[in-house]
């Protein structure tokens, strides 16, 4: 919920200076175009949500990489100029516009960028749109919220202010950018394609991610979970699974979970079974997941549908919610590639040290 931090006139501080009719005048149209501004800025969210919840009504989950990998670019989307990766509500769009249309590359600009890099976008091509998330503070608040420089980029969410920050005001801008395939005269260092995923996934990178974040794994059993009271994740062992890669989305969908402990990254884990406060967890764990899978090169086999009712429900209700489990999901995943950020460099670095990994090898990305 926003609070509006502009004062009526009937609580604002007494001056000694009667205000003119016109400056009255004045500041009513100001506060009447604010009004008008707030449903745009609202409709994006529900632009976005109404994109997510078609896709999980029609039986697909928008996260869950639905390209053939053979095809298709593996990783996060990233800027082609300054190879910055995207991150939130930004990843889930860019995923499903490069598989919707067939772009083979994960780099995009946005119409300026490709001028300034020596290239332009093809006439007649249709851009994506992304967004920008961030804040302010009112002139004649105390302190200063500045823009969130930790999400922005990534329209993840609204920021949370602390002490002295004043009343910060979230705000949500509109990008258009290009995938590289849509752009002509580029130079090699946008359009260079990252190197090849090996035939079989990087598990060794994956397993020193794991191990490198101290968690406590408990191996056994049947059953995958965290428990949150204990600080524990429990997996079952690698060989039960069908497709043994698919041990590693499960490993990583419960370090998401792992990373909302109050010692970490503090999140609202007490919500009972089937409630919207544990759907909004499972949301960001497998949102958590599925980023981490593209950043280590890892493709599953499996679509988890358990709790899209959850999802759907969630969302219907809050059309921020995917913004908001985006923004969480994409915290969880950068906190756990800081234990080990040479995994993820080295999933595109070194193809050739899983080559001895479990399993046969399968199909290429």
């Amino acid at each position: 919920m926003f609070t509006s931090p502009y004062p009526s006139l009937g609580t604002a501080p007494q001056d000694p200076a009667r205000p003119s009719g016109r400056a009255i005048a004045r500041g009513g149209a100001r506060t009447k175009a604010r009004r008008a501004d707030a449903a745009p800025r609202a409709s994006l969210y529900e632009e976005v949500t109404g994109r997510i919840v078609a896709e999980l009504e029609a039986g697909r989950i928008p996260w869950v990489q639905p390209w053939d990998a053979t095809a298709f670019a593996p990783g996060l989307p990233k800027n082609a100029d300054t190879r910055r990766a995207y991150s939130g509500i930004n990843i889930l769009i860019l995923w499903a516009e490069a598989a919707r249309r067939g772009f083979p590359a994960q780099g995009w600009l946005t119409f300026r960028q490709a001028l300034g890099a020596g290239g332009a976008v093809r006439k007649g091509e249709k851009g994506t749109t992304i967004f920008y998330a961030a804040s302010f503070t009112p002139k004649g608040e105390a302190g200063a919220a500045g823009v969130d420089s930790g999400g922005g980029a990534a329209a993840g969410g609204e920021r949370e202010s602390g002490a002295g920050d004043g009343r910060a005001v979230p705000f949500l801008k509109r990008f258009t950018v290009f995938n590289v395939a849509q752009c002509e005269g580029l130079p090699d260092c946008c359009t260079r394609a990252d190197a090849p995923m090996p035939p079989r996934q990087t598990i060794p990178h994956a397993e020193a991610l794991i191990a490198a974040s101290g968690a406590d794994i408990r191996i056994g059993g049947n059953e995958a979970y965290y428990s949150p009271g204990g600080d524990y994740v429990a997996l079952p062992p690698q060989q039960t699974f069908h497709q043994q890669i698919d041990y590693y989305r499960t490993a990583l969908h419960e370090l998401g979970h792992w990373t909302g402990h109050p010692s970490r990254l503090d999140r609202d884990q007490k919500g009972g079974f089937a409630s919207s406060a544990y759907g909004r967890e499972e949301l960001c764990a497998e949102l958590a997941s599925a980023f981490l899978c593209a950043a280590l090169g890892i493709t599953p086999t499996v679509r988890h549908a358990d709790y899209i009712g959850a999802w759907l429900a969630i969302m219907r209700a809050d059309t921020r919610a995917i913004f908001k489990a985006a923004s969480h999901a994409s915290k969880a995943a950068d906190y756990l590639i800081g234990f080990a950020p040479e995994a993820a460099q080295g999933a595109a670095r070194a193809p050739e040290a899983a080559k001895s990994a479990v399993g046969a090898a399968g199909e290429g990305q």
